[in-house]
């Protein structure tokens, strides 16, 4: 029992440790030096159904890959827990980034929840900007208050 306690705590606070992961990946290496592979997800009208930008889920499922194997082999471990919150916030980011707000995958087009609603207002100020530079709203869960105001 202290066992499965212990390895959802580690799953809950990995998931929740991305958002900063997320953040400052997003700011710094998207944004950075990664930045080739990431502008045509801000350029409006992008005519292919996927990305350049479409290779950071390759980039960023590769940790979660590794820790489920090495967390596996040969007996389970907390490697693999790690593994599921990055995975499951992976999961919350294709649902949130590529099919709420982008609406690449027309599952959820309508809604009235705020905190969902300042979301996408919160990615809408952030892709306002064309360029790397003078970026802000780098997260995907954490959204400033001020989008979620009418």
């Amino acid at each position: 029992m202290v066992t499965i306690l212990l390895y959802s705590i580690v799953t809950l606070a990995t998931f929740l440790l991305m958002e900063a992961i997320t953040w400052l990946t997003h700011k710094y290496i998207m944004h950075g030096f990664l930045w080739y592979l990431h502008k045509d997800h801000h350029q409006p009208k992008y005519p292919h159904v996927f990305e350049k930008n479409d290779a950071f889920f390759i980039i960023f499922a590769t940790p979660s890959i590794l820790l489920f194997y090495f967390g596996a082999v040969p007996s389970l471990n907390f490697l693999f827990f790690i593994g599921l919150g990055i995975f499951f916030y992976g999961v919350t980011y294709f649902l949130i980034h590529d099919v709420l707000i982008h609406q690449r995958f027309k599952w959820f087009k309508k809604t009235k929840n705020k905190y969902l609603i300042g979301l996408r207002k919160a990615h809408k100020v952030h892709h306002k900007h064309l360029g790397k530079e003078k970026g802000e709203c780098f997260g995907l869960l954490y959204v400033p208050k001020k989008h979620h105001k009418k």
